[in-house]
């Protein structure tokens, strides 16, 4: 900034000074004015401290760009203040407390010094005496006058502020003094000390107070609109109308999030009357005051509404050669499940517009229930999204909770919906078995709307309120067992069975799928460690023992781990894992080969079983006691068990002449029936024959047979019934050896459907009757183990 000295007429020149120098940062300093101020830079404290070694005056000038932090010359305004330092405080952290009073006007000539602090030579100007007539009488009564109005209608400036203005008499220090106590932005502040010219001063300063009158004016009449609107109590309210107001005065443009919002509801290939709704939320938000609890439940809902996938779909690949390539690449086996995927795609490719069925994958831990939904994902090119249901109990949790609160939220289904990003993805339902029902609803009563093809196109969640098309989803679930599964959910489900892998094609899933995973995750490859098809074969039979895989990859990380260990420590040779020292990794073999304990035994049947964690075998056993004809039943065993065993005594009571028992012996003894294992719950429609032949032969003290195990449910007139599970239990006998097996005549379709390279390894005896399952098992002599 430059200024013209040669025109100045009514100020005198008085000297030219060597002064320090202190640049503030939006701070013009006034002469007549007494200011604190804050200095914590280097070159400023050491000015402050040049000055006062000298007579404690220093010039204060304005730097040009506040964010400068070290001001160079040429960033500096010329015209500032000559001050007099009146106290100066050293605070703890550093910094300088410094009272300065205004003197008079300085212009600097040039920098004398500008390394360690700003020194410069100053010119200093007074504005003289003025004589002053009409005319300066009347520019000063305007001035003053115009000062008493803004003094009104500013509430920061006390009343009292007047009465220190009005007895001053010079024209040029009533100009510096005013504009001192004025709210002005510092380019204004630095124009009227600028003005060197007294009489340019007082126009100048006449100006700028009115056109602050006049801002002040418009602001007092906003708040007087908005005083009529609410009470003076509602603090949040009263700002949100007062910025209302502004807006009207100024015909600003609309809230930026509403807009937004609104864009956002244009975007949208929605139903008018979902759209209608949606819009009278998004008015309601915009009337609502920013800060209140409501405006945070609807913008939350917005945010959930807008972000749904409305008519957003991923293309599908009906490629049905590229999805079974996906299919066998990521599973081996289950060529059930795979062909029913495949079946589906077809429907889908010459019906595009039909409704996805909801296929129920129902098997063992470990047999890739979950992994198989992931891959249907793939083959399908669609986007893939899991929730896990297990231990669900509120019915919130499927339909979402009802907007009345704080904290309410959708249900899980829509969450999903949103992370998918598409309203046709593959959606996986983990754990459907394993819900429950309590005080806070039934959430498997709640998946019915959301299973059911013919219901889900307008499925409505309780935090929505608003229909959403769910039909273009392919839902698959997941179940260890189907029997919790409510009969009404579970009639809108497909149930796939997976049975679990055989021997043979676990040893092929461990050397395909398993090890070469496990050694990419452990840093290892095959010229460090060699594990051969027999070591997987002995880890199968002599660690392990399930229906899926889970284990044995648990086993085979086992064996790598230590590989690791030994060639941190120095091994240069490749590990070989062999039967032999396999134990050296896995410790000593947990299960034992069956076949040396299928003996003839007097009351002790084996039966096949249904577990969560797949098909497994158990030893019913009965022994005969002397008493007064009690039924003892003890291995935790389900009501379904319990009944079982009643029935299946009534039968043997039947057919007591038959067995050779007396004919009173139910009165002078007690029959206890155990189920090893007793810390495992137990229970299931299957073991009736089981245990009719247990309780058959520890009456007629005949052995069964212990090259047989069987399963089948029994009536009183021994009447054998279907049972389910027949795959995973032949499974599990086959794992143990067993290769005769008792099964009823009616399941004989379900035996067919397993492989026949399993079949071809089990003798199968298909029973109608619990007379001809004894005629088979119950044999004559008592020289066997008891």
């Amino acid at each position: 900034m430059t200024e013209d000295i040669n025109n100045i007429e009514e100020q005198e020149i008085e000297e030219v000074l060597e002064l320090p120098l202190l640049a503030s940062r939006g701070v013009v300093v006034f002469p007549y004015m007494v200011i604190p101020l804050l200095v914590g830079r280097e070159k400023s404290i050491e000015a402050l401290e040049k000055a006062m070694l000298a007579e404690k005056e220093i010039i204060v000038t304005t730097q040009k760009d506040q964010e400068i932090e070290e001001p160079l010359a040429d960033d500096l305004c010329l015209v500032g203040t000559v001050t007099e330092v009146k106290q100066l405080v050293k605070l703890p952290n550093g910094m300088i407390k410094v009272i300065v009073e205004g003197k008079k006007r300085g212009r600097i000539l040039e920098f004398v010094e500008d390394d360690e602090y700003f020194e410069a030579r100053v010119q200093t100007y007074d504005d003289g005496i003025i004589e002053t007539d009409v005319n300066w009488k009347a520019l000063m009564r305007s001035v003053l006058n115009s000062f008493e109005e803004y003094v009104k209608y500013n509430r920061h400036l006390p009343a009292e502020t007047m009465m220190g203005v009005n007895n001053i008499e010079e024209p040029g220090r009533l100009a510096d003094v005013i504009a001192s106590h004025l709210e002005l932005k510092y380019k204004d502040e630095q124009s009227l000390l600028e003005a060197l010219d007294v009489k340019e001063r007082l126009e100048e300063l006449l100006g700028i107070i009115k056109d602050e009158i006049e801002v002040l004016k418009i602001e007092q009449q906003i708040q007087k609109k908005v005083k009529k609107q609410v009470e003076k109590t509602q603090k949040e309210y009263y700002l949100r109308e007062q910025l209302k107001v502004i807006k009207e005065e100024l015909d600003l443009e609309e809230d930026s999030e509403i807009n937004k919002y609104r864009q956002q509801l244009e975007e949208l290939h929605i139903p008018d009357d979902i759209a209608e709704k949606i819009e009278d939320e998004i008015n309601r938000l915009d009337k609502t005051p920013a800060m209140s609890p409501e405006a945070t439940v609807i913008r939350n809902y917005l945010d959930c509404v807008l972000d749904l996938p409305w008519g957003k779909t991923r293309e599908e690949k009906m490629e049905i050669e590229q999805a079974q390539l996906v299919l066998d690449e990521d599973h081996y086996g289950l060529e059930d499940v795979k062909e029913r995927i495949l079946e589906y795609l077809a429907v889908r490719k010459l019906a595009p517009e039909k409704s996805g069925p909801i296929l129920c994958l129902a098997g063992a831990p470990g047999v890739g229930k979950t992994s198989l939904g992931k891959s249907v994902a793939r083959a399908l090119k669609r986007d893939f999204v899991r929730i896990s249901l297990g231990g669900v109990r509120d019915e919130a949790e499927i339909r979402g909770h009802r907007r009345t609160y704080i904290g309410s939220r959708p249900g899980r289904i829509i969450n999903a919906m949103r992370e998918a990003g598409s309203s046709n993805p593959v959606f996986l339902l983990d754990e459907v078995d394993k819900m429950a029902a309590d005080f806070r609803g039934d959430p498997s009563a709640a998946l019915l709307e959301v299973l059911d093809p013919e219901q889900n196109c307008e499925f409505t969640d309780h935090y929505l309120e608003i229909p959403f098309d769910l039909s273009k989803v392919l839902f698959i679930t997941t179940a260890n067992v189907t029997h919790p599964i409510p009969a009404p959910l579970l009639d809108r489900m497909e149930v796939i069975e997976l049975p679990g892998y055989t021997d043979d094609e676990k040893i092929k899933i461990a050397g395909k799928y398993l090890l070469p995973r496990i050694l990419k995750d452990h840093g290892l490859d095959n010229e460090k460690i060699s594990i051969s098809t027999n070591t997987i074969y002995q880890i199968i039979r002599r660690y392990t023992r399930e229906a899926g895989v889970r284990n044995l990859e648990r086993k085979l990380s086992a064996v790598t781990r230590k590989v690791s260990r030994e060639i941190v420590e120095g091994r240069e040779r490749q590990a070989r894992v062999t039967t032999q020292n396999l134990s050296k990794y896995l410790g000593v073999e947990r299960f034992k080969d069956e076949k040396a304990k299928k003996k003839n035994r007097v009351g002790v049947a084996t039966g096949m079983a249904y577990t969560n964690a797949g098909g497994d075998i158990l030893d019913i056993e009965v022994a005969v006691v002397k008493g007064k004809g009690k039924l003892i039943l003890t291995g935790s065993l389900g009501d379904v068990m319990k009944e079982s065993a009643q029935a299946a005594l009534s039968y043997i009571r039947s057919r007591q002449e038959d067995l050779g028992l007396e004919d009173d012996f139910y009165e002078r003894y007690d029959l206890h029936i155990h189920v090893p294992q007793g810390a495992v719950p137990k229970d299931g429609p299957s073991a009736g024959i089981t245990i009719a032949s247990a309780i058959g032969s520890a009456l007629s003290r005949k052995p069964l047979r212990g090259d047989y195990a069987m399963t089948g449910e029994i009536t009183l007139r021994g009447r054998v019934l279907p049972v389910g599970g027949v795959k995973t239990k032949v499974l599990a006998a086959r794992r143990a050896g067993i290769t005769k097996i008792i099964l009823p005549e009616e399941n004989k379709k379900n035996f067919q459907e397993i492989k026949k390279q399993v079949r071809r390894d089990i003798k199968v005896h298909y029973v109608a009757h619990m007379d001809d399952v004894l005629e088979l098992i119950l044999m004559d002599g008592e020289n066997n183990e008891v």
